[in-house]
Formats: C-alpha cells, sequence, structure tokens
C-alpha cells in the first residue's frame, strides 16, 4: 500500500516507465479503464466457461465455436456473413484490399488520423503496394464535404467511427447519412474503422446493424472495449468475407487454433455490450465535473462516446509529477499515458470510462482531481 504523506510534503517521485508501472500497481484506487484480470484469472474463467459450453477447438478457423461467433455478429451488424480475424490490422489491409481489386484502382481514402496510417508502419503501401489520400480535418471527422474535396477516383472510403485521435468524436447522424449519400453517388464504397463501434451505439441510440447500414464493409474489434485476448472481426456481403477468408491466409492469419481469443472474447461478449449505455452515462457526468476545475479541459466538452481527451494546461511532465503525487500520497491512479500538445504548454491524457467508474462515484472522484489540480499550481 502507499504511505501516508502530509499533504505539502513533496516526496521523490518516480521518471522511469518500470517505476511508474510499481506505483500505479500499488494504488488501492484506479479510475480508468476496465479492471483487467491477471493471466491466470482469465485461463482459469476461460476453462470454465468452454467446460459449462462444450467448446471444442476450432481447425484453422472452422467448427462451431469460430462460425456460430461469426453468425452472431454478422447478424447484430446486419451483413450477411463475418469473419473472424486475429488482428484489426490484417482485417483492414484485407478490406481495403478487396475493394480495391474490386475497382482496379490501388487508391482509397482515409481520414488523416486513421490507425492504417499512424499506426500499421505503412503496411497498407509496403505489403500491398496502395496508395492512402487524406479525407478531411484532423480535428474532427469525416464529413460530404470532405469527401467532395477529393477530385481523384477512390476504391473506398475507410471511415472512422468514432475518431480516437481527436477524442472518441463522432459525426452528428445527418452528416454520416450525407457522407453515406455522396459516396453512393461516387460509386466509392465506405468500410467502416468500428474498432470502437460498440461505444458508439449510445450516442446515437440505434441499433449497431443501422449505423453499419451506411457501410459496404465493417470491421469491429473484440478486445478494445469487449475484453478479448485480441482478435477482430470483418463483416459484409457473402462474396466479400469469402474473399476476405482467402486474404487471412494470405496474410498469416488462418492459425491452426484460433480459440483462445474466440473464447475470450465470446465469453463477456454479451456482458460487456450491456454496459455500454451506463459507461456512456457515466463519462458524461465526469466529463461535465471535470470541466468546471481549474486548468482541465475535456474535449469533446460533452463526450461523444465513453472515451474522451483530457488536456491540463501544463506541460506532460509536471501533469505527471502532480498525479504520481497523488498517487503516492491517496493511492489512487487518475489517469495514464500523457503526452504534449501542439499548444506551447499544454499536454493531454485519452481517458476511457470502464467498469471501475461505475464503482465510484463523483463525489469521491472529482475532490482528487481537485487535488491534483491545485498540485499543478505548487
Amino acid at each position: 500500500m502507499p504511505r501516508s504523506w502530509i499533504w505539502g510534503e513533496i516526496p521523490a517521485m518516480p521518471h522511469t516507465p518500470e517505476q511508474r508501472k510499481a506505483l500505479r500497481r500499488q494504488c488501492r484506487l484506479v479510475l480508468p479503464d476496465f479492471a483487467v484480470p491477471s493471466p491466470a484469472e482469465e485461463f482459469a474463467r476461460m476453462a470454465a466457461w468452454c467446460e459449462a459450453q462444450g467448446v471444442e477447438h476450432d481447425h484453422y478457423g472452422g467448427g462451431a465455436l469460430a462460425e456460430d461467433f461469426e453468425r452472431k455478429l454478422a447478424a447484430l451488424l446486419g451483413k450477411p456473413a463475418a469473419v473472424f480475424m486475429p488482428s484489426g490490422v490484417m482485417a483492414q489491409l484485407a478490406a481495403v484490399r478487396i475493394h480495391t481489386e474490386a475497382a482496379r484502382l490501388p487508391r482509397f481514402g482515409l481520414h488523416p488520423t486513421s490507425h492504417l496510417v499512424l499506426h500499421e508502419e505503412q503496411a497498407f503501401s509496403a505489403l500491398l503496394g496502395l496508395q492512402a489520400v487524406p479525407i478531411g480535418d484532423r480535428l474532427r471527422p469525416m464529413r460530404a464535404a470532405d469527401l467532395q474535396a477529393v477530385p481523384q477516383p477512390l476504391a473506398c472510403a475507410v471511415v472512422e467511427l468514432p475518431i480516437r485521435e481527436s477524442g472518441g468524436q463522432l459525426p452528428q447522424w445527418d452528416e454520416l447519412l450525407a457522407l453515406q449519400a455522396l459516396a453512393q453517388q461516387r460509386g466509392i464504397p465506405l468500410h467502416l474503422d468500428g474498432a470502437r463501434l460498440w461505444e458508439s451505439a449510445a450516442f446515437y441510440q440505434r441499433p449497431h446493424a443501422e449505423i453499419a447500414a451506411a457501410f459496404e464493409s465493417v470491421y469491429v474489434s473484440v478486445y478494445k472495449g469487449l475484453g478479448g485476448l485480441s482478435g477482430a472481426l470483418l463483416a459484409g456481403s457473402a462474396d466479400f468475407v469469402a474473399q476476405a477468408r482467402l486474404w487471412r491466409r494470405r496474410l498469416g492469419g488462418t492459425l491452426y487454433h484460433l480459440s483462445p481469443m474466440l473464447v475470450s472474447a465470446a465469453m463477456r461478449f454479451d456482458e460487456r455490450l450491456a454496459l455500454m449505455p451506463a459507461l456512456y452515462q457515466r463519462t458524461l457526468s465526469l466529463a461535465a465535473g471535470l470541466g468546471t476545475l481549474p486548468g482541465l479541459r475535456p474535449n469533446p466538452r460533452v463526450p461523444h462516446t465513453n472515451l474522451f481527451h483530457l488536456h491540463f494546461d501544463a506541460p506532460a511532465e509536471a501533469v505527471l509529477q502532480a498525479r504520481d503525487t497523488l498517487a503516492e500520497r491517496e493511492g489512487c491512479w487518475l489517469f495514464g499515458h500523457v503526452r504534449d500538445t501542439e499548444v506551447p504548454g499544454w499536454s493531454a491524457t485519452e481517458f476511457y470510462v470502464g467498469d471501475r467508474l461505475l464503482q465510484v462515484d463523483d463525489a469521491t472522484v472529482l475532490p482528487l482531481f481537485e487535488r491534483f489540480a491545485a498540485l499543478l499550481k505548487v
């Protein structure tokens, strides 16, 4: 347990990532994200679920476990078929490859902050020889006017819901429909980067299938928000999914057994999905309270999902020091990674509201942030 400190006394603070991880582990109260079971706990739960369900291993992605889960998610997304992929990177690459092959055009559009651009080492170019065209403003979701401003033909356009790099922002419903209408007019299929689609339905107050209806193909994650070990699904027409299975094999994803990933996702899928509306309401309450504190700025001010960015009127290192001081003194961990922003002297963190905060109310949380804000002024 953390030591007890006299308020106003500044302890020697950890600076290395390893020391900060150790400090977080010592905290009795951790605010962001879902509580994560240990490997032993996770594997024990998986074993019990498999025994209760009579699960057998898949064989290269075939068998009841994989096929039942694929059918379930295809139906939820309103698509004829779906295929499980071991990673979202593989799923997205397969999707853009299928669309560019169909169009006989190696060029597709995406948002400037797309995962394909920022976090995949240019795999679409290095592996598939494709060209990506940025569409829209990096600080907001893609709009019809943004697509209209791109004159060259595109094989498809990748639309991310929500935009993670801009604080989990979503387009308004009429904006999404306008984008779909223009894409149809221009003959450009839309592909949904729905890594966090599960978190988006509470904002739209619409079924997942109604949201996904705007898109020819859909990628969803089964670990982001849902807590699986890893993995994703790609959904679309029967022909699209048949091609996706072919590309899964070509890209090395048709493993002998996919069952560990499938089980970890399937066993908690319904439970996690049912939590999303409550997580969104908890986020709205928290962000409203944080927005009243000096030096703290939620973005969006009214969040669109249970993920938002929290901006600080202080540089990253000062914010980390204040967070660590509070963790040492009170045994609470307020947030994780902090980065400096383009505005000199400001910084930001990504805050994801998971089940931990469903157990803690604002009467407990906001005073902790008040004391954190006071430390930033010391």
